[in-house]
């Protein structure tokens, strides 16, 4: 399964949840990503603020970092090839990369508990 790694901006938290603002798009990446990753996916976030050396560290970032400025993020590479700057994957976006179908994750995520959701 191929790797996904995004890099978000500077974030308190990845989820948009913290502080007196909730981000309502950052909520909706970070449960496309749980619905990725319970399919098997394999998704890695690192963020600005908090793991400045990963950004750094990769020459593709690190390149749009340095032409476009933070406008450029978040970035998402696959497989180390850039597949997506400016803004998040949509889920499907997620499932193509993963080689997920849409309904597969959810499949696995019902599978967990009888009440049909996660528990």
């Amino acid at each position: 399964m191929p790797a996904i790694q995004i890099f978000d901006p500077a974030l308190c938290c990845n989820t948009g949840v913290c502080g007196t603002e909730v981000d309502q798009s950052l909520v909706t990446f970070a449960a496309d990503v749980q619905w990725a990753q319970q399919g098997g996916a394999q998704v890695q976030r690192y963020n600005l603020a908090q793991q400045p050396m990963a950004f750094a560290d990769n020459a593709i970032v690190k390149g749009l970092l340095e032409r476009t400025g933070q406008a450029a993020l978040p970035v998402t590479l696959v497989d180390g090839q850039l597949a997506l700057a400016g803004r998040y994957p949509a889920r499907s976006d997620l499932a193509r990369w993963a080689g997920l179908a849409l309904g597969e994750a959810q499949t696995a995520a019902n599978a967990c508990c009888s009440c049909g959701s996660c528990c």
